[in-house]
């Protein structure tokens, strides 16, 4: 978990309706969270809790270009955000590394995001994983790293779901196993 700096503030807060205002909320309780536009100066990749987790160490265990990254506890999902006007560079990647993409929902102009504040606590619902330290660079390259570590998690995950059906337990007696074994005790 991870806190913001002043300078992440200053740059999350811009987007605001109400700069200002957003400021001040975060002044008052820095854990609060806060709902912000997107598609102004950023957009917004949520995909599931699972799903997310393995991308997100996936990107950091190879020291990809990484923006900020949140999770919503409760809701069970993480959102990455990306420069704004990413959505057709995105999609694009993504097709070109999978023909099958993953569940995840793009949020850009007309949407709305819920923010962690500054300062989330370990138990909040809302956490930064990776919090604006400043304003992030725009970058293709996050997009792209994005693109491509969110196909290679997704089939991981797949992979790992099917091992234990592929190649199950020496011990875990199937079915036929069980009749074979009463054919053998009569």
């Amino acid at each position: 978990m991870q806190r913001m700096t002043r300078r992440g503030i200053q740059w999350l807060s811009a987007v605001a309706d109400d700069p200002v205002m957003c400021r001040a909320h975060w002044a008052d309780d820095p854990r609060r969270p806060y709902t912000l536009p997107t598609g102004r100066l950023f957009d917004v990749v949520v995909m599931s809790q699972r799903l997310g987790m393995e991308t997100f160490d996936q990107l950091v265990r190879r020291e990809m270009p990484l923006g900020p990254v949140m999770m919503d506890r409760r809701a069970k999902q993480i959102g990455f955000l990306l420069s704004s006007k990413s959505r057709a560079r995105f999609t694009r990647l993504l097709s070109l590394e999978t023909a099958t993409p993953p569940e995840y929902r793009y949020l850009d102009a007309g949407s709305f995001v819920v923010v962690p504040g500054p300062m989330p606590m370990a138990d909040d619902r809302h956490q930064w994983l990776r919090a604006p330290i400043r304003r992030p660079e725009a970058s293709p390259l996050r997009t792209a790293s994005l693109a491509v570590m969110f196909a290679a998690a997704a089939a991981l995950i797949e992979r790992a779901d099917r091992y234990g059906v592929q190649y199950p337990s020496p011990g875990a007696a199937g079915p036929e196993d069980s009749e074979r074994v009463s054919d053998r005790a009569q």
